[in-house]
Formats: C-alpha cells, sequence, structure tokens
C-alpha cells in the first residue's frame, strides 16, 4: 500500500478494482434498473447505493477525517482543481497521496475539474436554475468576468485565488489526478449549462467524447509508468444536458470504451432527473459502477436509485449546516430560530449521531448567535451522518425487500 510517501507493495493491477451486483430492486419508476452491489478498491470496499461525502481541498469542512469514519462515511471525494492550486498535487503526492495526507484510510475519489470549467466560465453564479428557454451560449453573470476559456484541446483558465493563469486539458488532469492518487476519478470534461443552444451542447457532447478518448490514453501510459502504485479506476464523464438523444448519445458512445466506472454529470432539471439518469444507465454496461455527481436531496436519491445509479456526491450536506440548516426525517430547519434558544432537545430525536447523543438544539442556536467555529463543526456531523445513514438505509431496504414501503414511509414524513 502507498502509505507515508514511500511504495510497500507493487499492486498496480486491474483487479484491485471491481464491481459486483448483489440485489436488483425488482421494480421502480423507470423500470428493474435500481440495484445494491460492492465497488471494490484498493483502499476497500464501498457497498452501494452509497452517498461519498466531498472534502473539495482534501477535507470536509469543519469536521476530523476520523469522524467522518465514525459517522459511516465509506469514502471521500476531493477536488483536482482545487488541490493543483493549493498546495500543488506534487505536494499531496509527496505525503503519499490524498489518503495519506488528510488521515483518511478508506476509499478516496477526484473529480476531474470539469465542474470548475463551467462555474469559472459563468462567473460562479447559479446559472443552472435560470430559465433555460433563454438560451445564450456566452453566459456569463451579471457583473462577472468570464475566467475559463474552452478550446478544442483543453481550457484555459485564471485562478480564482490569485488570478494567475493555467491550463487544463485531459492530458494535465490524468496527471494530476494520478498524482493525487484516489481511488476513483474522473475523466476531464465539459460541464455546459441548460442555458447553452441545442447546437452548442452537441458540439460540447463531441468534444468531450473526444477528451475521453484522450483521456484514456493517457490513464493507460500513466498507470504502465506508475506500475508501483495502486491502480486507479478511471470513470467517464456523461453529458448531454435534458436531451434524450445526446444523454443515449453519451452513454452508447462512452459505454463502449475500457472506462472502469461512468459519472453521470452536467446540468439537467431536478424535477426530470430520474428520467434523465434512466435514459443513461439502461444503456451503460451492467458491470460497472455508475456514480451521480452533486446529488445530495434525500428525494433525489430516491428517484436517482430506482435509475440505476450507485453512488453521489455533493457539498450540500456541509454547506447549509454552516448557515445553521439541520436536516431531519421530517424536513430541514434553522437552529438559529428563536423557538430553539431554550430548546434542551437533540438537533433531531432519536438521530444517533455524535452531536444528537451528546449536544442540544439550545447550544447550536447560542453557537451559531455567537459565531462560534464548533457550531458548524457540530451542525455537519448531524448533517452528514444524515445524509450517509439515509441512502445505507435505502440499501437496505432493498437487499430486505421492503424499499417501496421504506420510500413511502420516509416521503411521507419528509418536507422541504
Amino acid at each position: 500500500m502507498w502509505l507515508d510517501g514511500v511504495v510497500t507493495q507493487a499492486t498496480a493491477d486491474r483487479t484491485d478494482f471491481g464491481f459486483t451486483v448483489t440485489t436488483r430492486l425488482d421494480s421502480g419508476q423507470w423500470g428493474p434498473l435500481g440495484r445494491t452491489g460492492v465497488i471494490q478498491t484498493p483502499h476497500g470496499a464501498i457497498r452501494t447505493p452509497a452517498f461519498i461525502p466531498v472534502g473539495t481541498k482534501a477535507t470536509v469542512k469543519a469536521v476530523l477525517p476520523e469522524t467522518m469514519t465514525a459517522l459511516g462515511a465509506q469514502a471521500l471525494l476531493a477536488n483536482a482543481y482545487h488541490l493543483y492550486l493549493q498546495p500543488g498535487d506534487d505536494i499531496v503526492e509527496a505525503a503519499g497521496g490524498l489518503g495519506a495526507f488528510m488521515n483518511w484510510g478508506g476509499p478516496t475519489f477526484t473529480d476531474s475539474g470539469g465542474f470548475q470549467v463551467m462555474s469559472l466560465g459563468v462567473g460562479f453564479k447559479k446559472v443552472l436554475s435560470l430559465d433555460p428557454d433563454s438560451q445564450d451560449d456566452e453566459v456569463i453573470a451579471e457583473g462577472r468576468e468570464r475566467l475559463a476559456r474552452v478550446d478544442e484541446d483543453g481550457v484555459t483558465f485564471r485562478s480564482h485565488l490569485d488570478g494567475s493563469t493555467h491550463r487544463f486539458t485531459p492530458e494535465v488532469s490524468m496527471g494530476i489526478q494520478h498524482r493525487l492518487g484516489a481511488d476513483i476519478m474522473f475523466a476531464f470534461d465539459e460541464l455546459t449549462t441548460l442555458k447553452n443552444t441545442r447546437e452548442y451542447q452537441e458540439t460540447s457532447l463531441e468534444r468531450t467524447r473526444r477528451w475521453a478518448v484522450r483521456c484514456l490514453d493517457e490513464h493507460a501510459r500513466l498507470t504502465e509508468e506508475r506500475a508501483h502504485r495502486p491502480y486507479q479506476a478511471l470513470f467517464g464523464v456523461l453529458q448531454g444536458a435534458n436531451y434524450e438523444d445526446l444523454r443515449q448519445k453519451a452513454a452508447r458512445d462512452l459505454g463502449a470504451m475500457e472506462f472502469d466506472g461512468y459519472g453521470l454529470g452536467g446540468a439537467l432539471e431536478k424535477q426530470r432527473m430520474g428520467q434523465i439518469v434512466a435514459w443513461m444507465t439502461a444503456l451503460l454496461p451492467e458491470d460497472r459502477p455508475r456514480h451521480l455527481l452533486g446529488i445530495s436531496e434525500p428525494e433525489d436519491f430516491f428517484a436517482a436509485i430506482e435509475a440505476g445509479a450507485d453512488t453521489f456526491d455533493c457539498v450540500n450536506p456541509s454547506r447549509v449546516a454552516r448557515n445553521a440548516a439541520i436536516y431531519t426525517a421530517t424536513g430541514r430547519y434553522n437552529v438559529t430560530r428563536s423557538e430553539n434558544r431554550r430548546a434542551f432537545i437533540p438537533l433531531e430525536q432519536g438521530c444517533d449521531c455524535y452531536t444528537c447523543t451528546h449536544y442540544t438544539r439550545a447550544y447550536l442556536h447560542h453557537l451559531f448567535k455567537a459565531k462560534e467555529i464548533l457550531s458548524a463543526t457540530l451542525a455537519t456531523i448531524h448533517n452528514e451522518r444524515f445524509t450517509v445513514r439515509l441512502v445505507d438505509n435505502i440499501r437496505d431496504a432493498i437487499d430486505g425487500g421492503y424499499y417501496a414501503e421504506f420510500k413511502a414511509d420516509f416521503l411521507g414524513r419528509w418536507s422541504r
């Protein structure tokens, strides 16, 4: 294993990575696409479906890696773009790879930087929620400057940290992710927005296909060159926005390539998410895992799992926690509301997380009002545990044959 900067075992062998389906969901809204399974990696197994918490900069904000283990996280995902800029992928490599650097012993994921291509290009604002009927291939957030430009070979961008200019290509992204050393990494892709025209979506999809081929070629070269390191699995990323034919084309094109798994990416209408995911999974190889990027709302898990998604990641549980939003089985609430000032009860009755078994709403109300850093830690522990546990419970319900009853009970109580 590659730890503490020392190679102790030569393990760069594709047999270190694999996926096995264990149970199939008999029926769902989109047919029998849902399943449970096991992803095997050099740093341990991931039972699926599974939520993968996001530690963008090699940390889940405000929470120790050991705590993430205790609350049930099976793997963590970090961001190649951010770690490339700071502290540098060379430093992470010198530390022994992402897991050793952050003191996380389990499986790790890195995304390629494709999302940052979009967010830098449109000025960081949430353009995905804008009216998709108002289309503009040069979409940019009001009052913002475009920091990324896409061409056939790659992307030129300016750092959001210091304005310095950098260049990402499929080959550069592969090199960065190999040096970061995650068990699962993603091919470099172009993420479009719902504002882009159909013509641009077609052009971008074909560009992402060509980049996928280049990523596979560079991945093969680097895997051979670094054969003394544990094998790193490469997932292709499917785009296509809300268009059925483009999503299906992406699934056929990338599904025919030798990827270890697939990332289901891109901008899409949340109310149609299950349908869009099903367009892709129905055509993808059955023996490879599918990771749905950027999803964490409870109702979305049910739709995506029924449509055949296996793993998920999102910053939202920790992000909203830092703003005092608390998840419960009956919905979300803000712990800073006045009724919680003297509420000497857990954040959620019956929750088994460390925060709920040791602290009260009144205490977190105080911490947030006093702007104490501990507020973010305790709220994040709860929200991450809630999210991890929910997907674990869905998996258990599929395996146990009571998924329909579990779904009806949970969604009957859940309210946004």
